[in-house]
């Protein structure tokens, strides 16, 4: 069974909204992960490493949205098999509020520290 106070049907909104959003970031930031060109005679020195910097926040922020959506499919997953909102360590049931403002937690707070 599911969370009982939680409104399940606006989290699985919630979390598809939040999963084509990340999709969508994921596509627009591609180009901004492409290898960088170390031409020296088109590109100065500074510009080059300017651009290596870009291209690893770009790689770190797309592990991110990446870890992200896995922990979305997760809870999506736990929606259909009728556990959202147990807590994994101790199986009680993690609190509505915490819940609601993040989908995807897996512990209740008093497991989480």
């Amino acid at each position: 069974m599911n969370h009982p106070e939680v409104d399940i049907p606006a989290i699985r909104q919630k979390l598809l909204a939040l999963e084509a959003a990340l999709k969508e970031e994921s596509t627009e930031s591609a180009s901004s992960r492409e290898t960088v060109v170390l031409d020296q005679t088109s590109v100065g020195r500074l510009s080059r490493m300017d651009a290596l910097q870009g291209q690893a926040m770009a790689k770190a922020e797309e592990q991110r949205r990446q870890l992200t959506l896995k922990r979305i499919s997760g809870a999506l997953q736990r929606i259909d098999q009728e556990n959202f909102g147990e807590c994994i360590e101790c199986g009680e049931w993690i609190g509505a509020k915490r819940l609601t403002s993040d989908p995807v937690v897996l512990k209740c707070i008093e497991c989480a520290e």
